[in-house]
């Protein structure tokens, strides 16, 4: 074999090799997670499996919650079946771009998460709110003047409530929610405030007072995140979310979970 034929020989084969690279290459850019999805039969979601009234063990030991019914709503949306994945604050992105779930749940959106996943329309409230007895007139920042104030120590809520507040009130820091809502409950303070996760758990338990939401400090929506470049999974979520708003079906979870109409103006980041 001469010099030629060997080079020749040399160079198809590494054609053929590099055509073998760019076909596997080229597979991998066209990957769809709905294709994938459908053909596992299974949407995988990253939950927090202790996060009421979004996501908590019922007493069958299933996770019931908010974001359990928009999850299920989208799996049926893609005619598949629901498999929740418990994911913690500090694994559950590496979990998303992993590929270990397809989507998240409870997502907050801020600019550096955008610049690694992709999030799809806000689709669950999620705000600082006021909350007092409902025999309490408070309507506004005004109306904090002279109230006693129960807060959790540090937190947006602090941050929130100390901008907002007159100088007469009496805000009391708590070093955690459990002290905050007992401090309520007790009559050690007029009003709290919480964001609307916590608040849903005292306005279900605490008939006898009828505590109420007054009024919202500061509104930041969840989202639903996925990965990026994956165009018509994120339309088929949104799609899934806007027919759960004209239908009135994420209302209903407002209602059951969060104990409150949902205000779709709480859905505007």
């Amino acid at each position: 074999m001469t010099f030629k034929t060997t080079l020749k020989s040399s160079f198809a084969a590494l054609l053929l090799l590099g055509g073998a690279t760019i076909g596997v290459t080229t597979g991998k850019a066209r990957a769809d997670a709905i294709d994938d999805i459908t053909k596992a039969g299974v949407l995988n979601v990253g939950v927090f499996a202790d996060f009421p009234p979004f996501s908590s063990a019922s007493a069958d030991m299933t996770l019931k919650g908010y974001d359990i019914d928009v999850a299920q709503a989208l799996a049926d949306a893609l005619k598949v079946k629901l498999k929740t994945v418990s994911v913690t604050g500090q694994n559950r992105i590496p979990y998303l771009t992993e590929h270990r779930v397809d989507l998240l749940m409870s997502v907050g959106y801020s600019k550096e998460r955008e610049q690694v996943i992709d999030f799809a329309a806000p689709y669950a409230p999620y705000y600082i709110a006021v909350i007092g007895p409902k025999a309490l007139a408070v309507k506004g920042k005004d109306d904090l003047a002279g109230k006693s104030i129960a807060v959790n120590r540090g937190t947006l809520e602090d941050t929130s409530l100390t901008a907002a507040a007159p100088a007469s009130a009496d805000v009391k820091r708590f070093d955690n929610y459990n002290a905050v809502i007992q401090a309520f409950i007790a009559g050690q303070t007029q009003l709290m405030v919480v964001g609307n996760d916590v608040g849903a758990q005292v306005l279900a338990r605490q008939e006898a007072l009828a505590p109420e939401q007054k009024f919202q400090l500061l509104t930041s929506p969840s989202h639903i995140a996925l990965n990026k470049k994956e165009d018509r999974f994120k339309q088929a979520i949104n799609d899934a979310v806007a027919k759960m708003l004209s239908d009135g079906s994420l209302n209903k979870s407002s209602e059951a979970w969060l104990k409150t109409p949902l205000n779709p103006a709480n859905l505007k980041d």
